[in-house]
């Protein structure tokens, strides 16, 4: 099982994995970093049944977070990690099929990391949600990397099921070390 925690502004991001206590009960704790709306995504596939989507939201109190705005840059570095997002087409439309490839190099030098490791049992997870209000079960997409990426690229293959803006979050092992690169884009 999957939990996907994130803040409706899509500023806040976590993937947790429920412990299973028996009776069909998972357990975790998440934490949540500051006050807001929060929508947490469980996804699960039940032995001998399709893969589940549940919702659920939550109101946080405390402190809240400082405004932000979307970061529509395609390269970032994270750590000692530079990611650069790209894509198989010059213009992502919706219902079309698209391949989402991850450039991962080292931050120092730019050379392509070569330490990847499995991630889940995959060579990366990437979550995807539609910038909406609310945040609802259509607004989720969860894919696994493909198989044979060539050397420091991890890529995906997608379909953005409407148009409008959304948040990507790709998530590699990078020697032990969670690399969590997040990316905003625009879909026609």
């Amino acid at each position: 099982m999957h939990l996907i925690v994130v803040s409706n502004d899509l500023q806040f991001f976590s993937h947790l994995h429920p412990v299973f206590r028996g009776d069909g009960q998972f357990v975790v704790e998440a934490k949540f970093p500051y006050a807001g709306s929060y929508t947490l995504f469980s996804d699960y596939k039940p032995k001998g049944e399709l893969e589940q989507v549940s919702v659920l939201s939550v109101n946080v109190k405390g402190k809240s977070a400082p405004a932000s705005v979307a970061d529509m840059r395609r390269n970032k570095t994270f750590s000692d990690t530079q990611v650069s997002l790209l894509f198989n087409k010059s213009e992502i439309k919706a219902g079309e099929e698209i391949e989402v490839q991850f450039d991962l190099r080292q931050a120092a030098d730019k050379q392509p990391v070569t330490n990847l490791q499995p991630y889940l049992g995959e060579r990366g997870h990437l979550v995807i949600l539609k910038q909406s209000s609310p945040l609802t079960k259509a607004s989720y997409i969860h894919a696994h990397a493909t198989k044979n990426s060539p050397a420091g690229k991890v890529s995906f293959v997608t379909i953005f099921p409407e148009s409008g803006r959304y948040k990507l979050w790709g998530q590699f092992n990078r020697g032990g070390e969670i690399v969590v690169a997040d990316f905003w884009v625009d879909v026609q």
